[in-house]
Order: C-alpha cells, then sequence, then structure tokens
C-alpha cells in the first residue's frame, strides 16, 4: 500500500507542476500532505516536516548566503572577464553560446556545488540569452545535465555517499569512472553544439551591437532544440525590460540586461584581486572540508559585504538587490522538506525501495552493476541522494554480492543516474537554475527529462565498454 501511494504521490506532483496546475511550493506541501492522510498517517504529518525542514536547514542555509556572497560577486565584477571571455567565444552564435553554457557548466562544477554552479552560470550566460531571443530552457538543460556529470566528483557528494555506505575507497569508484564520464561530458557537449545549431537555424547568427537587439523579445520555448516549426511549443514573448510580471517574481529583466555594464555603480575594480582571492580561498575551503559549506557562505557573504560595502546603506541595498532570489529559493527548499519529510517519515521510501529491488528477476543477479546503473535513473530522480546511497545502494551491494559482483563495480554503477538527479524536483540547486533563468519548473523538466536519461545510459554504456562497471 505504501509503494503504491509513495509512487501516485510522485506521479500526481509532477503531472500537477508539469501541466502547470500547480507551482511548485504550493504542490510539494500540499500534495504530500494529502497522500499523508490518506495513508492514515496524517496525526504525524508535524513530526514528519519538523524531520524533514531539520534535515534541510542547513542546505537552506547555504543557499541563502551563497547567494547573497555570488549576487556580490557579480556585483563587483569579478566574473565580468569570464563573461567577457564567453562573449568573444560566442561571438553572438546560437551554437556557440550553447556549446559555451555547457562548457562554463562544467569548468564551475568543479567546485563540487551544484547551486554556485547555477548562479556562476545563469548570471554569465542570461544576458546573452535574453539579447539574442534564445530559448532559456536550453540553458537551464545544458547546464544541470554538464553539473550532474561534473557532481561525480569525489568532493561533490554521490562518490562520498557510496564510498561511506559500502565503506570504500571514494578515489578507488572515482578515478576508474573517469574515462566513461568523459564519455559522457563529450556527450553532453556534443548534444549542446546539436541544439545550438536548431537554435541558430531558428534565430539566425546576430550581432550583439545591432540596435535591434535591445528589442529582442524573450523565448521560453518548450520544445526548443526541436527544431523550427517543432509542433507543441508554447511560445511567450514580451519585450526586454518591458516591465515586471508574475511569472518574473516581479523583477525587471531589463535590469538583469544591465550586468555587463562596465559602468555600473556597483563595480569594485580597486578590490578586484581581493574578491579573487577570497572566492578562491572559499572554494578551496570547501573542497577541503574545513567548515560546514553554510558556514562558510555565511562568513563570506560577510566578509564580502563588509569589505565592498563599507557603509551600512549600500550592504542593505546590496542585500535587497538579491532578497528575491534568497526568498524564492528558500522557500522552495522547506516547500521540498515537506515532500522529503512525509515520504521518508511514512515509509513510503523504504517501501519503495524495496519492491522495486524485489523486483529484479533472479537471473539478473550475475548483472546487477549494470541493474544498478538503470535503477540509479528513476531512484536518484525520484529521492534524494542520501536515501538512494544510504537506503537502496547497500540492499542492492548485498544481493549483487550473493551473485560475485564486486561493491566497487556497484558503486560505481550507483554514478550513473546523477546527470537526471540534477533536475529533480528534490534538489534544491535546480530551483536556483530555474529560479535565476525565469524558467517555468515544468517547462524545465519536460525538455531536459529525455536529454538526461540519454546522457545517463551513454555514461552506463561507456563503463560496460570500459570494463569499470
Amino acid at each position: 500500500m505504501l509503494t503504491i501511494l509513495g509512487f501516485a504521490m510522485i506521479a500526481t506532483f509532477l503531472v500537477l507542476i508539469m501541466t502547470k496546475k500547480m507551482s511548485p511550493i504550493a504542490a510539494l506541501v500540499l500534495i504530500p500532505a494529502l497522500f499523508c492522510v490518506a495513508a492514515g498517517k496524517g496525526a504525524h504529518l508535524g513530526d514528519y516536516v519538523i524531520d524533514g525542514v531539520t534535515g534541510l536547514a542547513p542546505t537552506a542555509a547555504m543557499l541563502m548566503f551563497a547567494i547573497v556572497y555570488f549576487g556580490v560577486m557579480i556585483d563587483v565584477g569579478l566574473f565580468d572577464p569570464v563573461v567577457r571571455g564567453i562573449l568573444r567565444f560566442c561571438k553572438a552564435d546560437p551554437m556557440r553560446v550553447v556549446v559555451g553554457t555547457a562548457a562554463l557548466a562544467a569548468i564551475v562544477s568543479l567546485d563540487g556545488d551544484g547551486s554556485t554552479t547555477f548562479m556562476i552560470t545563469v548570471s554569465a550566460m542570461y544576458p546573452l540569452y535574453k539579447r539574442l531571443g534564445m530559448s532559456l530552457v536550453v540553458m537551464t538543460g545544458v547546464a544541470a545535465m554538464a553539473n550532474g556529470v561534473m557532481n561525480t566528483v569525489p568532493w561533490g557528494g554521490p562518490t562520498a555517499r557510496a564510498a561511506t555506505a559500502l565503506k570504500l575507497d571514494a578515489a578507488d569508484i572515482f578515478v576508474p569512472m573517469i574515462p566513461a564520464l568523459l564519455v559522457g561530458l563529450l556527450g553532453v557537449l556534443g548534444l549542446a553544439y546539436v541544439l545550438g545549431l536548431r537554435e541558430r537555424r531558428r534565430l539566425g547568427a546576430l550581432r550583439i551591437a545591432d540596435e535591434e537587439s535591445a528589442e529582442t523579445k524573450e523565448t521560453v520555448l518548450v520544445g526548443a532544440g526541436a527544431g523550427a516549426g517543432a509542433g507543441g511549443g508554447r511560445l511567450g514573448k514580451r519585450p526586454v525590460g518591458g516591465g515586471t510580471g508574475a511569472a518574473d517574481g516581479g523583477d525587471d529583466d531589463g535590469d538583469l540586461l544591465k550586468g555587463l555594464d562596465p559602468d555600473r555603480p556597483t563595480l569594485r575594480p580597486r578590490l578586484y584581486w581581493f574578491n579573487a582571492l577570497l572566492t578562491g580561498t572559499l572554494i578551496t575551503a570547501m573542497i577541503l572540508e574545513l567548515l560546514p559549506i553554510p558556514v562558510l557562505f555565511l562568513l563570506g557573504a560577510a566578509l564580502a559585504l563588509s569589505v565592498n560595502y563599507p557603509r551600512l546603506p549600500d550592504q542593505k541595498a546590496r542585500i535587497a538587490a538579491h532578497a528575491d532570489n534568497v526568498l524564492n529559493v528558500s522557500g522552495m527548499v522547506f516547500a521540498a522538506a515537506v515532500f522529503t519529510g512525509v515520504l521518508q517519515g511514512t515509509g513510503m521510501i523504504d517501501s519503495m525501495a524495496g519492491r522495486l529491488v524485489d523486483t529484479v528477476p533472479e537471473g539478473l543477479g550475475p548483472h546487477m552493476a549494470l541493474v544498478t546503473g538503470v535503477l540509479s535513473l528513476p531512484l536518484t530522480y525520484f529521492m534524494s541522494n542520501d536515501g538512494f546511497y544510504f537506503g537502496v545502494l547497500p540492499v542492492l551491494a548485498e544481493a549483487g554480492a550473493a551473485h560475485g559482483v564486486t561493491p566497487l563495480e556497484m558503486a560505481r554503477a550507483s554514478l550513473v543516474g546523477q546527470p537526471l538527479h540534477m533536475s529533480s524536483p528534490l534538489v534544491p540547486a535546480v530551483y536556483v537554475l530555474v529560479g535565476m533563468a525565469r524558467v517555468e519548473f515544468g517547462d524545465h523538466t519536460r525538455f531536459v527529462v529525455k536529454w538526461a536519461a540519454l546522457t545517463c545510459l551513454l555514461i552506463l554504456t561507456a563503463g560496460i565498454l570500459f570494463g569499470t562497471i
């Protein structure tokens, strides 16, 4: 019964947000509440929610201060040289823009944190997509997949969880998987090239300096990447900087196009190397785990504000400038805590995982690594990494051990689903991505799922061919 309710709850949530019948926040809260009552455990709903919020509170705190920190770094111009370098490479060619998005997301993902990757990537690329009228779901989809592949670095989370759950060395898991992961990254870059060509055919190569570029319309095309004339797409347009709207959370898009303004008053060119050193130190401290990540970003945000904007009114202005993103993202995280709290508290997660493991035919026992790789796609999408790696993977590994499959093979196979996992509604970072890009979560999901699943299968196939899985 719990298994059926668990899958029904997830399916209901996805259908409602993809059809835009409910907002993600409302669906994340109300759907699990209803299913908790249906499971006969409504009296414990409060406990489940508190447990979920407690578990995600550090993540919410990290996101809040990370948004402030990187927002300030963008304000002061730290990433302007990166943006200018990308612009020189892209040359207003949609194909180059999409490939540049994938490359930038992959490079920045080396810090091991999806939220910071998305903040930097979107901040750098959003103005260019707006200027050229390109599909924003192409940007979010490509960035999410590139980050998903790179999220497997030992300090990124999944590899460390797999190593901990199976009592293995993270390097023994990750290093042999590097060739397969490189194939997956090349696959993402190849997909970005194809999607970029389709965007080029739809828009043509433009010149940023053209006067008409200021009048470019925003294009959020659900069927983006399907080529011009593809059916089923919903095209929404409005003039750049043409006022506020509910879909934008009340922000004026014209302000976002000023991100590259070399004369904006928030720039601090004399402090450039201080800010670069501070950011490098912060990322190094994250990798070395010198302090918990929320604490690092809290200290970093306070230091960045104090040094760059010593006057209190300026500090308040910078915090206010990023308040919308902070509120939207942290609100989404706490709403997701209701969903995960009910899934875990009612036992739905354990029941779903057990049923899936039980459905594996006995004859597939010697191929449990392959089975684990395939199962990692839906399981890491519908579950948190903690739930999968600490709840499901040990069960799968035990079943594999009975048939001679080593724990190392099982651990490597469990990493396959990460490109799809990074677009899961249970991943807080994805709300940073779609929120900053002004993309509906349902639109992003419809676009990215098929491509991310193909990327996962490409990594799995490469892992088998290289003999690491």
